[in-house]
C-alpha cells in the first residue's frame, strides 16, 4: 500500500503523456528549413482544436548562393618576381624562371602564396624542387586550404568589398567639383607655419611620432638638401624620428658673419617647448656638451670650454678665412680606445702638441695616430710608402721590407727616405696614459723618448734600418677590476752604416719595424683587517671569594 497522495500524481503524470501522445498522432507532417525545424517542434507541444495546415517554404536568404569568383588568382600571384623579364633566384613562382634556372635554385623563398586569410576555404598555390630529378623540377600543387578557426568568413556576398576603389581623376568637367570638396591648399609659408602649430598640438598637449619640434619662436631646424646637394635651413626635426642628412652650402665670404647658420648660436640658443604650442611652460634649452675644433690640415682639437663661437672673417694676406663656422651636429661620442683604462686590440690614442701651453693635437682617424710600416708579399719598401698599420694595444707586432739602393743614391738622400717609411707622415709626440684622456690635459699624455742607436764611427754615414717602440703599461687600480695604464714609450731608431757598393750597381738594405707592450705592474699585495680585539673589563670583586 502506498500513500493517498502519490497515486493521483500518477495519474496527472499518465494523463499528460497520453495527451502529447494524442496530440503528436493527430498533427499532420510539416516541411521545414534550416532553423524553422525547431520552431515546429515546439509548436507541436501546444494545444491545437484543427490540424495547422502545410507552410509555405521560404524564399532563398540573402546568404545563400554559389561563392563569388575570388579577385586573386593565387596561381598567377607571384609576390617574389621582382625583376621584369628576368629569372630571380629562388623565386619558384617567376614565370621568367627556365628548367636550367631552376637547377641552380636552394629552395623556395615562398612555398605558398594564399588570398584572404580569413575565408573559411580558399585556394593556395603550393611551389616546391624536387632535387632528385635531372636537372632539378619545379613542383606546382594548386590545393583547398580549410580554414580551422571558427571565426571565419564562409560567403561574400558584398562584391565591392573585394577591390579597393579607384579615385577619381581630375579633368576639365570635375575639376570645379573636386575643389568645392577638398580643402584647397596654400603656397604661403606663414599661414603653413600656422596650419601646421594647430595640427602639432593636439588637445592632448604631448608630442606624438613624427610632430615637429616647436621652439619659443618657430621649430627646431637643421640644414639638409632638397631638391639637390645644396643645403636648405627648413627642415624641422620631428619627434622620434631619427635623421642624418649631408648637404654643401656656398657662401660669399663677405657674407661669413651674416648667415646665420654657419654659427654656434643658430643650433645651440633654441629652447624646446616642453609641451608643444603652450609656450607658457618650461622650456628645455640645448646643452652643448663638447666642441671639436677642425683645423685646415683636417686634424681635430678638443676646446676646454662650451662657449658658443661666433663665425669670424680672418685675413691673412690675400687669403680670407671663414673660421669658426659649423660644420657638423653629431650626437654619437668621441670613439675611445677603452674607459678609462684602454681594451686589448683597440689603437693608441697618440698627437702632438704644436706649441707649449697648447692642448694635443690628434688626427681624425683614430686607427691613424700611431702606425707602423705594414708588410706585404712584394718586400718592396719603395711600393709600402704609404701604407701603414696601426698601433693596437696589447699586441705586438713586425714588420720589414726590403729597399733597393742604385748606385746613384747618396747616402743623405737615403737617410731622408728610409726615416720616412719607418716614422710615417706625422709620427707623433705624446701618448694617451688611459683610453679616455682628454687632450686638454697635457701633463697627463705620456711623451714618446726618441732615441736613436747608431755605431761610434767617425766620417761614416748612418743609415736607419730599424725602429723599435716598447711600449711599458701597468695595471691601475681595484685588483677585481685593474685598468691598463701606458706609463712610458720609447721609440729606438737603429742606423748602421751606410753599405758599400759591391758587385753590380744595386744595394738592398733590411728596414724593420717592431711594437713591443711590456708588463711592469707591481704585485699586488692583498690587504686584511686587523683582528677585532676585546676590549671589556670586569668588576673587581668578579672573582669574589676565591680571589
Amino acid at each position: 500500500m502506498g500513500s493517498p497522495g502519490l497515486r493521483p500524481l500518477l495519474l496527472v503524470l499518465l494523463d499528460c503523456c497520453a495527451s502529447v501522445s494524442a496530440q503528436a498522432a493527430a498533427t499532420p507532417p510539416v516541411t521545414t528549413e534550416g532553423f524553422n525545424s525547431t520552431e515546429a517542434a515546439r509548436m507541436t507541444l501546444r494545444p491545437a482544436l484543427s490540424p495547422r495546415p502545410p507552410r509555405t517554404p521560404k524564399a532563398p536568404g540573402p546568404f545563400s548562393g554559389p561563392r563569388p569568383t575570388p579577385v586573386t588568382d593565387v596561381a598567377a600571384l607571384c609576390v617574389c618576381d621582382l625583376s621584369p623579364a628576368q629569372c630571380d633566384v629562388n623565386c619558384c613562382c617567376d614565370p621568367d624562371c627556365s628548367p636550367v634556372d631552376f637547377s641552380v635554385f636552394s629552395a623556395c623563398s615562398v612555398p605558398s602564396v594564399t588570398g584572404d586569410s580569413q575565408f573559411c576555404s580558399q585556394k593556395a598555390a603550393i611551389y616546391s624542387l624536387n632535387f632528385t630529378a635531372n636537372p632539378p623540377q619545379r613542383i606546382f600543387k594548386l590545393v583547398d586550404q580549410i580554414n580551422p578557426s571558427i571565426f571565419c568568413i564562409h560567403i561574400t556576398n558584398y562584391k565591392p568589398a573585394l577591390s579597393f576603389i579607384n579615385p577619381e581623376v581630375p579633368d576639365e568637367n570635375n575639376f570645379d567639383k573636386l575643389m568645392e570638396t577638398s580643402d584647397g591648399f596654400s603656397l604661403n609659408s606663414e599661414s603653413e607655419i600656422s596650419f601646421t602649430i594647430q595640427s602639432d598640438a593636439p588637445d592632448t598637449a604631448k608630442y606624438e611620432y613624427g610632430v615637429r619640434l616647436q621652439t619659443s619662436d618657430s621649430f627646431l631646424r637643421f640644414p639638409s638638401p632638397l631638391t639637390s646637394s645644396l643645403c636648405t635651413d627648413d627642415n624641422s626635426a620631428a619627434f622620434l624620428v631619427n635623421q642624418a642628412v649631408k648637404c654643401t652650402r656656398r657662401i660669399n665670404l663677405a657674407q661669413c658673419e651674416e648667415i646665420e647658420a654657419l654659427g654656434m648660436a643658430y643650433y645651440s640658443s633654441p629652447k624646446i617647448l616642453r609641451v608643444p604650442g603652450l609656450r607658457t611652460k618650461a622650456e628645455i634649452p640645448i646643452t652643448v656638451q663638447s666642441i671639436l675644433m677642425e683645423s685646415l690640415n683636417k686634424t681635430l682639437a678638443r676646446l676646454e670650454d662650451t662657449d658658443v663661437l661666433n663665425q669670424t672673417l680672418v685675413e691673412a694676406g690675400d687669403v680670407k678665412i671663414c673660421t669658426n663656422v659649423v660644420l657638423e651636429q653629431n650626437t654619437k661620442p668621441v670613439p675611445l680606445s677603452g674607459n678609462p683604462g684602454y681594451v686589448v686590440g683597440l689603437p693608441l690614442a697618440a698627437g702632438f702638441q704644436p706649441q707649449k701651453g697648447s692642448g694635443i693635437i690628434q688626427t681624425m682617424n683614430r686607427y691613424g695616430q700611431l702606425t707602423i710600416l705594414r708588410s706585404t708579399a712584394e718586400k718592396d719598401c719603395l711600393a709600402l710608402e704609404g701604407i701603414r698599420t696601426p698601433v693596437l694595444f696589447g699586441y705586438d707586432m713586425q714588420s720589414g721590407c726590403k729597399l733597393r739602393l742604385t748606385k746613384a743614391i747618396t747616402c743623405q738622400l737615403a737617410v731622408q727616405k728610409v726615416k720616412s717609411l719607418l716614422k710615417g707622415h706625422g709620427f707623433p709626440d705624446y701618448v694617451a696614459p688611459f683610453g679616455n684622456s682628454r687632450a686638454q690635459d697635457v701633463l697627463d699624455w705620456v711623451p714618446i723618448h726618441f732615441i736613436t742607436q747608431a755605431p761610434h764611427m767617425k766620417d761614416s754615414c748612418q743609415l736607419p734600418v730599424a725602429l723599435v717602440i716598447e711600449v711599458k703599461w701597468t695595471k691601475y687600480g681595484s685588483l677585481l677590476n685593474p685598468q691598463a695604464k701606458i706609463v712610458n714609450v720609447t721609440a729606438n731608431l737603429i742606423a748602421s752604416s751606410f753599405p758599400e757598393t759591391n758587385s753590380g750597381n744595386e744595394r738592398t738594405v733590411l728596414i724593420s719595424t717592431a711594437v713591443t707592450f711590456v708588463d711592469v705592474s707591481a704585485p699586488a699585495e692583498a690587504g686584511f683587517r686587523a683582528r677585532p680585539t676585546i676590549n671589556a673589563k670586569l668588576p673587581f670583586n668578579f672573582f669574589f671569594p676565591f680571589v
